[in-house]
């Protein structure tokens, strides 16, 4: 007699509970790119913070200390300083720029008392202090260099040890970071750089701007109004074709032609030594690695980020700092979050990636008038 088993569910204590599933970046998806940049990072920022602010410094370099005592003109002949002129209690320009001749570093602290500035705090950090530390000292009093102080333990008195700036710190982290080859985000989307948000009365804003035939003194008035040491020089169609820096100012300085600020900035440039490197040229899909690698490989302050593709090829989008750059990098905004750069590129975390060409590179534009790189957009571009 055969018999029949009607099957029965387990009981209920024995049911095997599934995970819900989670849904996974895919790969090639802009997620899971942005995770090995942001792992990339974290691994730098470890490495800063493993650091001591000396072990930037090569274990043979010079140090320039200046005594109060020493005229600004001469001064200027052997450091990349803008001076400060103390035109205050001249009568005319005659005796004003008569002044200038004689005008000591210390009589600096005058002309602030007279302006009723209050003078400049004189931050420092110790040689042993963590990298990370210095860089954010660096950030947070917004100076482009911090001196490294140490005591005597004999007289007791400070020494100067060095100057930690920017340059030297983006430097060692291309220096010593492989993992800068993983920074494959681009400048905008990681939301490094100021970019231009035309307004009706300026197409420019918020960046300054000038033309060739713009006067020294109204750019050099840019610089004191605004608070900026650089301002890009446009052509009639907006094109970069160069940039004027407050180094420019020191050159005029240097040469005696200082009294003439009502020179076009096409006459100041033509002042430039040969040796300039020139501006430096990217685009806003330029990656932070490959800033990087430009920086290991070339001198930069700052970078004019100008239109890559296109009509407007060439013409002026924003400027980068390596202020800009240097506070990504050591975090503590939400431009180092996923959510934001997605945000920036309106894009979801499984939109796929498309990776910019391998081939780009940055673009110095040279110390005469250039058109803008035909092919590459970090590198030299032809005269």
């Amino acid at each position: 007699m055969a018999t029949h088993e009607t099957p029965t569910s387990p009981p209920q204590n024995l049911k095997k509970n599934r995970k819900i599933s989670q849904r996974r970046a895919r790969s090639g998806s802009v997620a899971a790119h942005f995770d090995g940049h942001q792992d990339a990072l974290n691994k730098i920022r470890s490495f800063l913070k493993s650091r001591s602010t000396y072990d930037v410094f090569p274990l043979s370099y010079r140090l320039v200390v200046l005594d109060s005592k020493l005229p600004v003109k001469q001064a200027l002949n052997i450091m990349h300083q803008a001076g400060v002129w103390y035109y205050l209690k001249a009568e005319t320009f005659e005796t004003a720029s008569a002044d200038v001749e004689t005008f000591r570093i210390e009589s600096i602290r005058d002309i602030e008392k007279e302006l009723n500035v209050p003078p400049p705090p004189l931050n420092h950090i110790h040689p042993t202090r963590p990298l990370f530390d210095a860089c954010k000292q660096l950030l947070q009093t917004h100076a482009r260099r911090l001196p490294l102080i140490d005591h005597d333990s004999a007289s007791g008195m400070e020494l100067i040890v060095s100057v930690l700036t920017q340059y030297r710190v983006l430097k060692f982290i291309a220096n010593n970071c492989k993992e800068i080859a993983s920074l494959h985000m681009s400048l905008r989307a990681l939301g490094i750089g100021t970019y231009i948000d035309p307004k009706p009365d300026d197409p420019y804003y918020p960046l300054a701007t000038a033309t060739m035939d713009t006067t020294v003194f109204h750019v050099v008035h840019m610089f004191s109004q605004r608070g900026i040491s650089a301002v890009p020089i446009l052509d009639e169609n907006g094109v970069v074709i160069n940039l004027y820096e407050t180094v420019d100012v020191t050159t005029l300085v240097r040469s005696g032609t200082y009294t003439k600020l009502d020179l076009s900035i096409r006459s100041a440039l033509a002042q430039r030594s040969a040796e300039f490197p020139g501006a430096v040229t990217c685009t806003s899909s330029d990656s932070l690695g490959k800033l990087l690698e430009f920086i290991k490989a070339q001198r930069c302050h700052r970078l004019v980020v100008v239109e890559g593709e296109g009509p407007n090829k060439g013409k002026l989008a924003g400027m980068i700092t390596l202020s800009d750059v240097l506070r990504y990098i050591v975090g503590g905004g939400k431009e180092g979050s996923l959510a934001a750069s997605m945000e920036r590129m309106n894009i979801t975390a499984n939109t796929p990636i498309v990776s910019a060409s391998s081939s780009t590179s940055m673009t110095p534009v040279p110390g005469t008038p250039a058109s803008p790189p035909a092919t590459d957009n970090i590198g030299p571009a032809s005269p």
